[in-house]
């Protein structure tokens, strides 16, 4: 299915909790992974769209992914975000 094609493009090091990100970092992959860009969390949250940005970067670093497709993935798997029943 689509989902498991897209599992698949995750680096070998998988992430399978949330584990290890900070309180603001884990507020800021929630809404993520309910498909908001940027400016829509820095308004939400009350950053600037640089700070935002700035978590994102630490994050993916934390995650060991390199796209914010892959980050949704690892969230979802997690239970975070809406889950789909298409698996």
């Amino acid at each position: 299915m689509f989902f498991d094609e897209l599992r698949a493009f995750l680096p070998g090091k998988r992430a399978a909790t949330l584990t290890g990100l900070t309180a603001r970092e884990t507020e800021i992959v929630e809404r993520i992974a309910r498909g908001l860009d940027n400016n829509e969390i820095a308004a939400q949250l009350g950053l600037s769209e640089k700070t935002v940005r700035n978590h994102i970067t630490h994050i993916f670093d934390k995650l060991g992914v390199q796209t914010r497709a892959q980050a949704i993935v690892l969230a979802r798997d997690a239970g975070v975000g809406p889950q789909s029943r298409l698996s």
